[in-house]
């Protein structure tokens, strides 16, 4: 018994050592200014320079966390056909599917409280995009009556609209 517990416990320390051998390994080389930390880490784990990559940590106003990483080769991206990306693409381009979204994450669930906002329309309104939106997969409902943003789509959706920013 006493060899399999120090069996265990070497084993242990050199998975430690491993480690921070590795991490003196990356502190040794060169630093970049800092500028592109996340691309340069990205750069470090791909071997292929044509990688796109998003990623995010968010808490959510309502309080849920939801961490997300994404990454695909450009030439993948490049071969796809894009235009069975326009139907989830156009589900966003309406001001209120994306006030909608909005709302969801701050924690509006049901359709009620949605209905409640007065810029969202009428109840048919909200409905029709509440459906779009389902469709597209930028909103689920766990519930009748009740909506939630996957929280695979968090991160996603926020990459989106960062990429709207100029």
């Amino acid at each position: 018994m006493e060899n399999e517990e120090l069996a265990e416990r070497v084993e242990r320390l050199e998975e430690r050592v491993a480690r921070l051998e590795g991490a003196e390994a990356q502190a040794e080389r060169p630093k970049a200014d800092g500028t592109f930390w996340a691309l340069d880490g990205l750069k470090d784990r791909v071997d292929d320079p044509g990688a796109v990559l998003f990623t995010g940590s968010v808490t959510l106003p309502s309080g849920e966390h939801c961490e997300w990483q994404q990454g695909h080769t450009v030439e993948d991206l490049l071969a796809d056909d894009w235009s069975q990306a326009a139907e989830t693409l156009s589900a966003l381009a309406h001001p209120v599917r994306l006030l909608l979204l909005r709302e969801i994450l701050h924690g509006a669930r049901t359709t009620a409280e949605l209905a409640a906002h007065e810029g969202l329309g009428t109840t048919g309104q909200l409905y029709h995009h509440l459906r779009q939106l389902v469709a597209a997969g930028w909103l689920r409902t766990p519930a009748r009556g009740r909506y939630s943003v996957p929280g695979e789509r968090v991160v996603p959706l926020l990459a989106v609209l960062a990429a709207t920013r100029r």
